[in-house]
């Protein structure tokens, strides 16, 4: 019986693990199961059974938890994972195909049936061994619950993972609520697309690059690889004579929902959550879509990840969006990865230069997307790019998914050499293509999931300021917006500002007076 309590009070301590804070030795459900047994003979086993389903969804919350954890940088909250079921579902079966995804549903159900038939087993033992009853059950439960009152080392994990959950849910919920609260009662002026007259004339290129955060250089493991790159693109670009300066934006999001980022920086609002991204679309608010159609400019999204219907992107209000289908793209997919960055580039400049008027386009550029395999080389011939076939050479190259993941070493180079292509491509494009008339940034939507990074890292991310007209640069190192000076190389000791003050400062630097 000790031995079945001992191990009874250790299934119900895992839920301190989704808690911060230390973990206390003696859980207190173990003491009211222990009392309810005593006291509820004829309901023994309709009690074990119960509460074993119970304790087996609390165990899938848990490692959904930790999965989050090392996904996203932060706890779970079924306030928010609920809409996310549908990502969550075409991220495995794109990276590890219906077969893969399914078992690794199948593992996690069998998990939970396991823990359940152990709970069922433990409870039903400690059950059948409890001699005790009467006075001196009262006075054992009575002195455990007085110590539990007087000791950190008692406590009630599951019910503080539930209360934990609840609050979220709370705090979640009146947040949405503010936020819709601040868009429905913006000033008049703010619900206006403003005009950017000093650009009028001019292409201006948003290219995200996934997963490009600060971790690339202020992180031993990556800086050998990312900083020769950057000075290479800092040569590539000085030879080309283009001026570039760089610096850094906080992201709301960590490890993904990207578009999350993108519209944060689009819309100049705040936007850290799914509730808040379809707050925002739901209110006719103005992006720097509406600014640059107001200004003259022709608005394209360039979104080769996009396979299915989008319909939050018809409420962006572009002109045309590119996705998957309509970039043409013949060449074979690379796990997640539907096209390489070259061809989505090589298509862009396509389409850019069969527009008369000026652009404004947002590129997602997804070949530094998780599961970072294969990693591609860079043709040095863009002519040769055409449709794409010319990619089917390594259609099969490099090793599963699958079995890459068992290797979190391997992963992480894998990762830093997937932002080493990007980089390349986008240094190469600009290199060849960026006329006097173009303004180009290349920054990062978000930084990589914290096995990549680490808990507790920065969610800044690296952008590049990169045009041939010196003018357009300039505002950028002014000081306005800190972390920013020429060159390829951030100012690493210095925190960037957050994703929204982009709009604002675009508005302010190139807007009307």
């Amino acid at each position: 019986m000790l031995i079945a309590f001992v191990l009874l009070n250790g299934l119900l301590l895992l839920p301190a693990l989704a808690l911060p804070g230390p973990a206390p030795w003696l859980a207190l459900e173990a003491l009211v199961i222990w009392w309810l047994l005593h006291h509820l003979p004829d309901q023994r086993k309709r009690l074990v059974v119960l509460l074993s389903g119970f304790y087996a969804l609390m165990v899938w919350l848990i490692v959904a938890d930790a999965l989050v954890r090392q996904s996203f940088g932060r706890g779970l909250n079924l306030y928010l994972e609920i809409g996310l079921l549908d990502a969550a579902w075409h991220l495995l079966h794109s990276n590890l195909g219906v077969v893969g995804a399914v078992l690794v549903i199948l593992t996690l159900l069998l998990v939970a049936m396991a823990v359940a038939w152990l709970f069922r087993r433990l409870g039903l033992h400690l059950a059948r061994g409890l001699p005790v009853q009467g006075r001196p059950l009262w006075l054992g439960t009575a002195g455990l619950l007085a110590l539990a009152m007087l000791t950190p080392w008692v406590g009630s994990p599951a019910l503080a993972f539930v209360a934990n959950q609840g609050s979220l849910i709370v705090h979640t919920h009146e947040a949405s609520e503010a936020f819709r609260v601040k868009l429905d009662e913006a000033p008049a002026a703010a619900r206006q697309a403003q005009a950017l007259p000093a650009l009028a004339d001019t292409d201006v290129v948003l290219a995200f690059v996934e997963s490009y955060g600060i971790s690339g250089l202020t992180d031993d493991r990556y800086r050998p690889v990312l900083g020769p790159r950057l000075e290479n693109l800092a040569e590539q670009l000085d030879a080309a004579g283009l001026t570039v300066a760089t610096g850094r934006l906080a992201s709301p999001i960590q490890g993904g929902q990207s578009w999350l980022g993108h519209l944060s920086v689009l819309s100049g609002q705040w936007i850290n959550s799914q509730l808040a991204y379809e707050t925002f679309l739901s209110r006719d608010y103005p992006t720097l879509i509406n600014d640059f159609r107001l200004t003259g400019h022709h608005t394209l999204a360039v979104m080769p990840a996009i396979t299915m219907d989008w319909p939050e992107g018809r409420l962006f209000g572009y002109h045309q969006i590119y996705d998957r289908d309509e970039l043409g793209y013949q060449g074979p997919a690379f796990n997640w990865v539907t096209m390489p960055d070259q061809y989505t580039w090589h298509r862009f400049e396509q389409l850019r230069q069969a527009t008369p008027a000026p652009v404004f386009a947002e590129l997602a550029l997804i070949s530094s997307h998780a599961p970072w395999v294969p990693i591609l080389p860079v043709l040095e011939d863009w002519d040769s790019i055409g449709d794409g076939e010319v990619f089917q050479q390594w259609e099969g190259m490099g090793e599963a998914p699958v079995s890459l993941w068992r290797d979190p070493e391997r992963v992480r180079e894998h990762y830093i050499e997937a932002i080493d292509y990007a980089l390349a491509v986008a240094g190469d494009y600009a290199s060849r293509y960026l006329t006097d008339d173009t303004l180009l940034f290349i920054l990062g939507d978000h930084q990589p999931a914290p096995l990549i990074t680490g808990d507790n890292a920065s969610k800044d991310v690296i952008v590049h300021v990169i045009s041939r007209n010196p003018a357009l640069v300039a505002p950028f190192v002014s000081g306005e917006l800190p972390g920013f000076r020429p060159g390829t190389l951030p100012d690493t000791a210095t925190h960037g500002a957050p994703m929204n003050h982009f709009r604002s400062f675009l508005l302010k630097q190139f807007g009307e007076t």
